[in-house]
């Protein structure tokens, strides 16, 4: 965290959202912690934007924080072992890739053999031959030309039997 460096909480601002660490996604649930000042202006924009979240939601977020604060390091586990089982299974059928370090969402380079196709040819091949869903990594800007990413979303199960799919269907790696 920017805040750990010295100085860090008189000059930054860390937005810490509540969707992925405590499974609330569509809670629209937040916080900001650093320089004051800026913490204030934000308010302010912000209270142009919205009248604020429901009242009982921020309770519950409240209550998750406080009484749950090992939460995120049980989704950490299960994100790293979806990680791995993908990242291991597409290695050993041949596509290679490096494993993210700490996201929910895995970048697989397009393997040589398909790369001509390009991200959005490749993730629309890749539906309808394996049955695997990618979001195309043009999607994401031009640095993702030549990707696709993969939502760390299934369990390992699911993950494996899209792995032996795309092993059926990648037949040149």
């Amino acid at each position: 965290s920017i805040l750990q460096a010295d100085g860090g909480k008189d000059v930054a601002v860390e937005l810490y959202s509540m969707t992925k660490s405590f499974s609330m996604a569509g809670w629209r649930v937040a916080f900001m912690l650093g320089n004051s000042e800026v913490i204030a202006a934000l308010a302010k924009i912000k209270s142009y934007l919205d009248y604020g979240t429901f009242q009982p939601i921020q309770i519950a977020a409240t209550v998750t924080i406080n009484e749950a604060s090992d939460h995120p390091k049980e989704v950490n586990k299960i994100y790293q072992s979806r990680r791995d089982a993908l990242c291991d299974g597409l290695n050993r059928i041949g596509w290679s890739m490096e494993p993210p370090k700490g996201t929910m969402f895995a970048w697989a380079p397009i393997p040589e053999p398909y790369k001509h196709m390009g991200s959005i040819e490749f993730a629309s091949w890749l539906v309808k031959e394996a049955k695997v869903a990618t979001s195309p990594g043009v999607g994401f800007g031009p640095g993702g030309e030549g990707y696709v990413r993969f939502a760390l979303i299934e369990n390992e199960q699911r993950t494996s039997q899209a792995i032996r799919h795309i092993k059926n269907t990648l037949t040149d790696l």
